[in-house]
C-alpha cells in the first residue's frame, strides 16, 4: 500500500460528514482553500472561485436545507473540466485564446448544485480534451500525486488529481476516447463514463460532438452513484441526450453474471508484467463476487478502436476547432494541432465508409453480448513517465488507448476501478464495460468489486468506508418504495420532491415480483405485482416522507389499478410502495426481464 504523496486536506474529512444535522460552516470555504494551496500544484486548477462564491454557496444550501428542501448532494465539494461551463467563470478548454466567461452553466453542473454540491473551480485538462497523457495544456502539468515523475492521465487531468489528492469530494471530467478513465487508473479512482447522451453534454466544448460524454470521478462507487443520479436525464439544448435511459439494471444481475475476458494473445500490457498481475487479481476479486470469466474476441472492437483517429471522426474534432485551425494555428499547442489537423483532407466519402465500417462491426461485436453479461478489461495496459510522453507524445498517447478508444463508438458504458498498486507505489486500475443503459448495474458490481479489494481512497490514505446499512426512518418518517413515474427524474417525481421527500437508497425488490406496462396512463406507468410464479428482483428507490407528507401524497393517488401495499426489498426490509391489482396486468406487455422502468423507457424510441 503506498504513502500518501500528500497529507488529506481537512475538507475531505469534512465532507465525509456533511450529512450531519448541523448547517455547514463557511469555515468550508477557508477548509477548501488552504487544501488546495496547501497541496502547491498550480497546475491542478486553472480557475479557483473566490472564497465569496464559495461563502455564498454555503449558505444558499444551508437555507434551502433549512427550508426542507432535499438536498442528496448536501456540502460535496466538486472541480469541473474546463471545458464544461460554470456561470461567470471562465472556460477555456486549456487554449486560452479561444476563453470565454459563460452566463450559464452545463446542465450537468447547474443540477448537481442544486443537489446541494459546492463548486470549487475549474480543473485543467489536454488541451480542446485532446490526449490521455495530462501533459498538453499551456497551464501547466497536473501533478500525479503518488509520483510527480509519472503522468497524471488525461485529458482530464486536473479533474482527476483533485480528487485523488482529498482537495474536493467529487469531479467532473469528459470522455471521448477514454479521458474519464485513463485519469482514474493512473490516480487510484473510480471513473464512470455513463451512457453517451445520459449526462447531458450542453454547455461542453465539444471535441467529437456526437461521441462526448460527461464523466464522473469519485473515490467510491456509492459516490459516482450519487453524482450521476443528481445529473443525468435529457436537457432540451442538448439534441444528443437519451430520453430516459440509464441508470438500470436491465438484464444483468449483479449479483450472479458472466464477464468477458480477451484472448490471452490479445491482452497487451506493452512490458509492464506488474499490471498484468493487477488485472489476474482483478478476475479473481470478480469472481469473489458473484462474476464467472468467459474468453471473447477483443479483435472487433480493437478494429472500432482505430476508426477515432484513423477514421473520419478525427474530422469532428476539426469541425470543433476549426476557426482556431485555419486562422490562429499558432493559438494551439504543436501535438495537439499536428493530431486535430490530419481532420481537414478526409471527404464526405470517407465519412460514410467510416459510418459503414463502424455498423459493420458493431454487429460483429454485439455477438459478444450473448455470451457475456460485461466486460473486464485493463484499463491501461501500463503508464509512462512525462519524460517518456515528451519524446513520443503520440505513440505513447496512443498506447494508452487500446482498451479505451472504441467505447462511445460502439455504443458502451464503463466503470473504471482501482485495481491495486506496482511495488513502486503507482496504481493500475481495470474497467468494467457494457452495453448502453447497463450504468447501474456496473456501480452495483463495481462497488462489491471495492468491498473485496478494500484498497484506500485515492492518494488520500483514507480506507474505504464500510458499506452504508439500510437507513431506518426517522421518527414520523414513512418509507415508500416506488418504481416507475416517480424515480427521481421521472415525470411525476416533483410530487415526491415537492414535499420534502428525502431519496434514502437505490435497490431491488425481493425476487418475487413481475413489471408491466400499463395500458392507456399518461405519463406511462408501469404495475408491479407480487406473488406470480416468475418473479424478478426490480429496481426501485426508496423515499423517506413524513407521515403527513405520505398521507397527502397518498390521496393524491387516482383511483385505479396502482395502489400502496408493503413491498419486500432484496436485503429483507419491508417498506410500503406501488403494487398494482392483478386484474389490470391481463393482456399488458411485461417487461420483467429488463429488471425496471428505466431499462424499459431507455429502449422506447
Amino acid at each position: 500500500m503506498p504513502t500518501p504523496a500528500a497529507p488529506p486536506s481537512r475538507a475531505f474529512a469534512a465532507v465525509r460528514a456533511r450529512r450531519g444535522p448541523s448547517p455547514i460552516s463557511v469555515d468550508l470555504a477557508d477548509e477548501l482553500l488552504a487544501g488546495i494551496a496547501a497541496y502547491a500544484d498550480p497546475a491542478t486548477f486553472i480557475h479557483v472561485l473566490p472564497r465569496a462564491r464559495i461563502v455564498a454557496q454555503i449558505e444558499s444550501i444551508n437555507a434551502r436545507r433549512a427550508a426542507g428542501e432535499a438536498l442528496p448532494l448536501y456540502g460535496l465539494s466538486f472541480a469541473i473540466k474546463d471545458n464544461i461551463d460554470l456561470a461567470g467563470a471562465p472556460t477555456t478548454a486549456a487554449c486560452p485564446a479561444t476563453a470565454y466567461v459563460p452566463e450559464r452553466s452545463a446542465p450537468a453542473v447547474e443540477r448537481l448544485m442544486r443537489a446541494g454540491a459546492i463548486a470549487v473551480g475549474k480543473a485543467n485538462l489536454d488541451q480542446f480534451a485532446t490526449g490521455l497523457v495530462g501533459v498538453r495544456s499551456p497551464y501547466g502539468t497536473p501533478r500525479n500525486p503518488f509520483d510527480g515523475a509519472y503522468v497524471p492521465g488525461g485529458s482530464s487531468s486536473g479533474s482527476a488529481v483533485a480528487v485523488a489528492a482529498g482537495l474536493v469530494s467529487f469531479a467532473l471530467g469528459t470522455d471521448t476516447a477514454g479521458s474519464g478513465r485513463v485519469p482514474a487508473a493512473f490516480n487510484n479512482l473510480v471513473g464512470l463514463k455513463a451512457t453517451r447522451g445520459l449526462i447531458p453534454t450542453a454547455g461542453v466544448v465539444p471535441a467529437c460532438r456526437s461521441l462526448d460524454c460527461v464523466s464522473v470521478f469519485a473515490l467510491t462507487c456509492d459516490d459516482a452513484a450519487e453524482v450521476l443520479a443528481a445529473c443525468a436525464g435529457p436537457d432540451d439544448a442538448d439534441p444528443y441526450a437519451r430520453r430516459g435511459e440509464g441508470l438500470g439494471v436491465g438484464q444483468l444481475d449483479p449479483r450472479s453474471f458472466k464477464f468477458g475476458v480477451p484472448r490471452d494473445e490479445q491482452l497487451e500490457f506493452f512490458g509492464d508484467a506488474e499490471m498484468a498481475g493487477l488485472y489476474a487479481r482483478s478476475i479473481e476479486a470478480l469472481r469473489a463476487v458473484g462474476g464467472e470469466p468467459v474468453t471473447f474476441d477483443l479483435a472487433p472492437f480493437l478494429q472500432a478502436a482505430r476508426l477515432l483517429y484513423e477514421g473520419p471522426w478525427v474530422t469532428e474534432r476539426y469541425l470543433a476547432c476549426r476557426e482556431v485551425l485555419e486562422n490562429r494555428p499558432e493559438a494551439m499547442m504543436d501535438v495537439t494541432r499536428t493530431i486535430i489537423g490530419r481532420g481537414g483532407g478526409l471527404s464526405a466519402a470517407d465519412a460514410f465508409a467510416g459510418m459503414y465500417e463502424l455498423r459493420r462491426l458493431w454487429a460483429v461485436t454485439m455477438k459478444t453480448w450473448a455470451d457475456a453479461d460485461c466486460l473486464l478489461l485493463p484499463t491501461t495496459g501500463t503508464i509512462f513517465t512525462t519524460a517518456q510522453v515528451a519524446a513520443e507524445p503520440i505513440a505513447l498517447n496512443s498506447k494508452l488507448g487500446y482498451y479505451t478508444n472504441f467505447m462511445n463508438l460502439l455504443d458502451l458504458c464503463g466503470l473504471a476501478l482501482p485495481a491495486g498498486f506496482r511495488a513502486s507505489g503507482l496504481p493500475g486500475g481495470v474497467t468494467l464495460v457494457a452495453p448502453a443503459g447497463l450504468d447501474g448495474a456496473l456501480l452495483a458490481i463495481g462497488r462489491r468489486f471495492q468491498e473485496t479489494t478494500g484498497l484506500p481512497l485515492g492518494a488520500t490514505g483514507h480506507p474505504l468506508p464500510e458499506a452504508p446499512r439500510p437507513a431506518p426512518a426517522k421518527v414520523d418518517e414513512v418509507l415508500l418504495a416506488v418504481v416507475g413515474a416517480h424515480l427521481s427524474g421521472m415525470p411525476l417525481n416533483h410530487q415526491l420532491t415537492s414535499r420534502g421527500a428525502r431519496l434514502v437508497r437505490a435497490c431491488r425488490t425481493a425476487k418475487a415480483y413481475r413489471l408491466y406496462v400499463l395500458p392507456n396512463t399518461t405519463p406511462a406507468k408501469p404495475g408491479m405485482v407480487r406473488g406470480a410464479a416468475g418473479g424478478a428482483a426490480i429496481e426501485v428507490e426508496v423515499w423517506a416522507l413524513s407521515s403527513a407528507a405520505f398521507g397527502a401524497f397518498v390521496a393524491e393517488i387516482p383511483p385505479g389499478p396502482l395502489c400502496i401495499g408493503t413491498v419486500e426489498l432484496e436485503d429483507g426490509q419491508t417498506v410500503k410502495g406501488f403494487l398494482c391489482e392483478p386484474h389490470a396486468v391481463e393482456g399488458a406487455g411485461e417487461i420483467t426481464t429488463l429488471g425496471g422502468w428505466r431499462a424499459y423507457v431507455g429502449g422506447v424510441k
